[in-house]
């Protein structure tokens, strides 16, 4: 399993093997031997693998947009990956010390390559599905607190996120989100 890192201080890909044949393919999806030394040389972190608490997934139709959320608080430390389709994933950093703060990165995740996005606490996180159907899988290091969700609209200006691709279903929470401007103004 290779690990890169991002323009987004922090964030790490890890990007797996699959060994493939006529039947399909095989893949390790996660290692903690290897997450925690990536964590350790590649990040300012003090996040482990035993920190993981919760695994969650997602189904969405072609054209979804979920996001931009987040959490308040502690924020959370998140494993995210792509078991069957494709989306295009997106992350802000909120971090206001961080060098990265405001900024947004993205990436495809897939069922092809398998790749595990390791979002840190204090990131906005969504996605837009890219095929038919995506089936997104999430490890979690906390139980969902619905107090402390955060969100800031997926279109905004200042963030200027280029999608793949124009969304035909976004929630009404997710249309209704708040601006970067007032998440950073504290609003």
């Amino acid at each position: 399993m290779r690990v890169e890192t991002t323009p987004l201080r922090d964030v790490l890909l890890f990007l797996p093997t699959p060994h493939r044949d006529d039947r399909g393919f095989f893949t390790r999806t996660f290692d903690t031997e290897i997450f925690d030394a990536a964590i350790a040389e590649h990040t300012t972190l003090s996040t482990r693998a035993a920190d993981f608490r919760q695994d969650s997934q997602s189904r969405s139709a072609g054209g979804v947009l979920r996001g931009l959320h987040g959490r308040g608080g502690r924020g959370e430390a998140k494993l995210v990956r792509c078991a069957r389709g494709a989306v295009q994933d997106v992350l802000v950093d909120t971090r206001t010390e961080s060098p990265t703060f405001g900024q947004w990165f993205d990436v495809v995740l897939d069922d092809v390559e398998c790749a595990h996005l390791f979002v840190p606490p204090g990131f906005l996180h969504g996605f837009l599905t890219l095929g038919e159907t995506a089936d997104v899988c999430y490890r979690i290091d906390r139980p969902h607190e619905p107090s402390e969700d955060v969100g800031v609209r997926w279109d905004d200006a200042d963030l200027a996120i280029r999608w793949r691709g124009t969304p035909s279903i976004v929630s009404d929470r997710d249309a209704g989100a708040r601006s970067w401007r007032d998440l950073v103004a504290g609003g």
